[in-house]
């Protein structure tokens, strides 16, 4: 983990590219408190050892099924999945099988991604790593603040180019979405945890790769300005996600900035989505 000694910092964006209804704006001044956070997220390696240790199934184990981008899945299984598809979303089919040892469902492994981000897991799974693991979730003003890396009000922790002078330097969508990706960033799919330079605080991938989920409930309203250690609502129908993925693409999904945000119910998971940790640092008196 990366120890941060927190501070004042500008949270969201009055940009043209903010998401009109997820609460991007305006910008706020925010307060956080020391904190330590993961410097890459939860990789398959580090996942299978708590189950190993613990036993834990995580939800789509239990349920059976999670989703699963259309085109990660195998040829039979994309006949399968024609008419199971997400409304408004069909890319995204739901799969028998599919957990996060068979992130693309049955006939997938992670046998050769251990140093890839875990998939397939609920934000009731990344909880209970957290739990094993004696940390917790970051807050969205924490993951935010974080993922700047000592920068504001830019796009990327490296500027406001996505591909600055040509450089790939997150693991997003290049082509068509949702038809071709033409992994020139060097990755189809998930890419390791460390993969591509860290952010000023030594933060991996905060941009794209996978979705981080955050420990507060969904809101569409932001932060009062001047906060301290702002939190969601006390409870709520869905959790935060921050960082975007190797899905996002700006023709659909430019939520690979650092002050987009999305939110998903605590049960669901898919191919795109993953976490990182977080935990106190004790104040001096």
């Amino acid at each position: 983990m990366v120890r941060l000694d927190g501070g004042r910092f500008l949270m969201g964006t009055d940009s043209a590219d903010a998401i009109p209804g997820d609460g991007e704006t305006p910008v706020r001044e925010i307060f956080v408190d020391p904190f330590r956070i993961d410097a890459c997220a939860v990789s398959n390696a580090d996942f299978a050892a708590f189950v190993d240790a613990t036993g834990y199934q995580t939800d789509s184990e239990r349920l059976g099924w999670s989703f699963v981008f259309e085109g990660r899945l195998s040829r039979s299984l994309r006949r399968t999945a024609i008419e199971d598809r997400l409304p408004g979303a069909r890319w995204w089919c739901k799969i028998s099988g599919a957990d996060w040892r068979h992130p693309e469902g049955p006939g997938s492994s992670i046998a050769r991604r251990g140093d890839h981000p875990v998939v397939q897991v609920s934000h009731n799974d990344a909880v209970a790593y957290c739990a094993w693991a004696g940390c917790r979730l970051p807050t969205e003003a924490e993951w935010e603040f974080a993922a700047r890396g000592g920068v504001e009000q830019t796009a990327q922790p490296w500027g406001d180019e996505l591909e600055p002078d040509g450089e790939h330097r997150c693991n997003v969508w290049q082509g068509s979405f949702p038809d071709r990706d033409l992994g020139l960033d060097g990755w189809r799919g998930t890419c390791p945890v460390d993969a591509f330079e860290p952010n000023g605080f030594g933060l991996y991938n905060v941009c794209g790769n996978v979705w981080d989920w955050c420990a507060d409930w969904w809101s569409p309203r932001p932060a009062a300005p001047g906060a301290r250690n702002p939190r969601g609502p006390a409870t709520g129908t869905a959790r935060v996600t921050r960082g975007g993925s190797h899905l996002c693409h700006v023709s659909y999904c430019s939520r690979y900035r650092l002050s987009a945000r999305t939110h998903n119910t605590p049960d669901s998971a898919a191919g795109h989505m993953g976490f990182r940790c977080a935990a106190d640092v004790a104040l001096r008196p």
